[in-house]
């Protein structure tokens, strides 16, 4: 078995959160009850537990001239699936709030564009031009 990713996070409604992760993201549900549910993001399991707003205390850091959020999660996609996600997203109108070119001509350069969660968490899908070098620098 390949390892995988789990993520527990509370949100503000399930049925919200199941929409946008499912008919957005395209991600499925796992399982779930009245107050919590798994989404399946690219093999990887999210659990949301409907337990109100998470407090985001935390600094933004600039990388590449962005302001970016401390918190945020996301996934690596190859490329032509991080490009037909994207076109698909802004068929459907989901608002990507950016989209960024990291490390042009450098080790590490990759694509990214962010969104927003209805728990207003930020989500990030990058892609690398040359994917040996997720870890390299």
């Amino acid at each position: 078995m390949s390892a995988h990713f789990h993520l527990a996070l509370p949100c503000l409604s399930i049925s919200e959160t199941k929409a946008f992760y499912v008919d957005s993201l395209g991600a499925q549900v796992g399982r779930s009850a009245q107050n919590w549910v798994d989404i399946n993001l690219y093999n990887n399991q999210i659990t949301f537990t409907k337990s109100g707003p998470f407090n985001f205390d935390c600094q933004s850091y600039s990388f590449g001239g962005e302001i970016l959020p401390s918190f945020h999660f996301g996934i690596i996609l190859e490329q032509q699936k991080w490009k037909t996600l994207l076109n698909t997203l802004k068929f459907r109108n989901v608002p990507v709030q950016s989209e960024v070119d990291f490390l042009i001509d450098k080790v590490g350069e990759h694509h990214s564009f962010f969104l927003k969660d209805p728990n207003d968490y930020t989500v990030e899908f990058k892609s690398f031009t040359n994917p040996s070098e997720i870890f390299k620098y």
